[in-house]
């Protein structure tokens, strides 16, 4: 059978891992986007058709090797999404600031969501808990369920819609097969006895290996269960939706196959499954209000996946291309991707991207299956495509985005990074390569290494340090220490807008502060 050769083509409160490995580095590994034909035979998953994600040309993925940076982006402009809900019943305390932790025994977790029931959803390890908005009581799942039960590692969770959270799991990258080095190495065959990738004269068998490498990281859904009141395990997120033309110019929804030879596909590309390149999932964000609520985002090692429901479309990304080297140099170059720790909403409701290299912005459809489509010019509008910073490094270097926000009351935009501190970033066009930048507080070392984001309703943005605590710029651009909120390093900041006086989650080595009124 021959295949198409595409790999990629195809909250408002973000969340992260919390182990900072403090070492990225590029790896060398093949970016599926190779342009090119047909998905092979059924229907269902084409990897053609409109609006695929580039990512052409580029062999290389360039991820950025770690998987597991840790609390990195975090907050998120949760509440600022838009929209006009007339907003839900507000169950939590209203008092400015109070420590979750202790009064509601969460002790110290590693990552918070909240749902559209305002349910507060916890992650520790292979635990699952919720504090429930109706009884205030905190209930733990029974034990590890979905791929924690089979041993994998918890990144981040983010809570969807009333009752439901999505737990983010990591990967490791994959790398060139040591049985057929010269397959892509995110390419993995699922037809007996073998598949040729177009443009090749390979057939690639079919390996039970390979296959069960789908089996690694990705997303499971959790319920709130309204008879017992318990936590449940609800599924692994398999199901693709993806918007499409057959060849007479019929539109229909491309799904492609959720599971193979009784191996659940997980989340794989959205235009081809073939391509397994989404695989460690290291941020999310949680749309709160406005057209998309429910919807959940999910930064992963190589793009930006869209969840609704149980089922997502996989992805998109700010990507640049790196020249290949002589004799090579007049082909497609290297597609150049990194890990998407950072993510927001924006006050308009647009989807802020932020990777180790670049940043990029979507307007995002309300209809998820067309998160992908980046050709059709009427969707998914961006007012900044795919740039670097041209005041802080070169495309080439990374500069580590942990944090991107747009402040509301007068839409300015700021990105965080791990090393380089707090900047405000200037759009020229979307269409630059790079765009212009001012850094934020220089003056103050806790600055420098941020890990999270948000914006509030308020006009102020928060800022969580890896050393120094919560800062906050203030809606007169004044920067000021934020008191009462216990913990040197900030993990996580999650924002709900949509009630009245605002809800900011601080999560911190020490645990979970809430703040109100911004």
């Amino acid at each position: 059978m021959v295949l198409s050769a595409w790999g990629c083509g195809g909250s408002d409160s973000p969340t992260t891992p919390v182990g900072d490995t403090d070492d990225i580095n590029p790896r060398p590994g093949v970016d599926a986007g190779t342009g090119g034909g047909t998905d092979a035979g059924t229907g269902t998953d084409a990897g053609t058709g409109g609006g695929t994600d580039a990512g052409t040309g580029g062999d290389t993925d360039a991820g950025t090797g770690g998987g597991t940076d840790a609390g990195t982006d975090a907050g998120t402009g949760g509440g600022t999404d838009a929209g006009t809900d007339a907003g839900p019943v507000d169950p939590w305390p209203a008092e400015p600031t109070a420590n979750y932790s202790d009064r509601y025994g969460i002790g110290k977790v590693k990552s918070v969501g909240l749902d559209l029931g305002k349910n507060i959803w916890v992650l520790d390890g292979d635990r699952i808990g919720v504090v429930r908005a109706d009884t205030k009581k905190l209930v733990w799942v029974s034990g590890p369920v979905g791929q924690a039960a089979d041993g994998q590692s918890s990144t981040v969770i983010c809570g969807g819609e009333a009752g439901r959270a999505y737990v983010g799991y990591n990967a490791p990258d994959l790398d060139k097969d040591p049985e057929w080095p010269d397959i892509h190495t995110n390419f993995i065959v699922t037809a007996k006895p073998c598949e040729t990738p177009v443009n090749e004269q390979v057939c690639y068998p079919f390996s039970p290996r390979r296959l069960n490498l789908y089996k690694q990281g990705d997303v499971d859904a959790v319920k709130l269960d309204a008879a017992s009141g318990q936590v449940a395990f609800e599924s692994h997120i398999n199901q693709s939706r993806r918007a499409n033309v057959d060849d007479n110019g019929k539109p229909f929804i491309q799904t492609g196959p959720s599971v193979v030879d009784g191996v659940s596909l997980g989340i794989r590309n959205s235009n081809d499954h073939h391509f397994d390149e989404d695989r460690a999932m290291v941020s999310c964000t949680s749309v709160l209000r406005g057209p998309n609520k429910g919807d959940v985002f999910f930064g992963t090692n190589h793009g930006v996946v869209r969840l609704r429901g149980l089922t997502y479309n996989a992805h998109r990304h700010p990507v640049w291309f790196k020249p290949k080297p002589p004799p090579k140099e007049n082909e497609p170059g290297t597609q150049m991707a990194g890990y998407t720790y950072g993510l927001g909403i924006s006050p308009s409701g647009d989807v802020l991207m932020a990777n180790d290299y670049n940043f990029g912005t979507v307007t995002p459809d309300t209809k998820m299956e067309t998160w992908d489509d980046t050709k059709t010019e009427s969707i998914n509008q961006q007012k900044v495509k795919s740039s670097f910073l041209l005041d802080l490094n070169s495309q080439e270097e990374f500069d580590y985005w942990r944090g991107f926000q747009q402040t509301t009351l007068d839409d300015k935009y700021y990105l965080g990074s791990k090393d380089y501190g707090l900047w405000n970033m200037t759009i020229g066009s979307a269409g630059n390569p790079s765009q212009r930048g001012t850094r934020i507080g220089a003056d103050i070392p806790a600055l420098t290494n941020i890990n999270s984001l948000a914006s509030t309703n308020d006009g102020s943005l928060f800022i969580g340090t890896n050393a120094g605590g919560l800062y906050r710029l203030t809606p007169a651009k004044t920067l000021e220490k934020v008191s009462g909120v216990p913990g040197n390093r900030v993990i996580q900041l999650v924002y709900d807008g949509s009630v009245p006086s605002g809800m900011l989650l601080v999560l911190t080595s020490e645990g979970l502060t809430v703040l109100r009124g911004y």
